[in-house]
């Protein structure tokens, strides 16, 4: 009966990572669907020959986006290794519970590590975000 009861201790404490996959998975969302819209507009403007006049700014253009389809690049590659780190952390909970060994070092330097990624993919998707809206203000003016 103990091993039951401490497999379920250990599912309680895998239910706090587990929400942070969710919400990960829901900033991942968000970002690929911004990655689509840039690789969408970008072929566009690959397909769109620019108008007399108009050829630096269309070239500006296609810099800014592949500058910002770099950017979210970064920000998925780091969301998706937190979420990667995250699953390794709920694996390395059950290891240590079926094998007795004391895995909570290992665990929390995973889990800080996961929080640095994600941390670091938020700074590139909010660093993506003013490079699309500061181009959007230029384009304004």
């Amino acid at each position: 009966m103990s091993d039951i009861n401490t497999v379920a201790h250990v599912i309680q404490l895998a239910v706090a990572p587990v929400f942070l996959l969710t919400g990960v998975g829901a900033i991942l969302s968000v970002i690929t669907n911004r990655l689509g819209r840039i690789v969408d507009r970008f072929r566009v403007l690959e397909r769109t020959p620019p108008k007399a006049g108009e050829e630096s700014a269309h070239r500006a253009e296609m810099r800014a986006l592949a500058y910002r389809e770099r950017v979210i690049y970064w920000a998925i590659s780091l969301c998706t290794i937190c979420a990667l780190l995250v699953c390794v952390v709920i694996a390395t909970l059950f290891v240590g519970s079926v094998t007795g060994v004391e895995l909570s070092g290992a665990i929390a330097l995973l889990f800080i590590f996961a929080m640095l990624a994600l941390i670091a993919g938020l700074l590139s998707f909010i660093r993506e975000i003013y490079i699309a809206t500061g181009s959007m203000h230029r384009t304004a003016q």
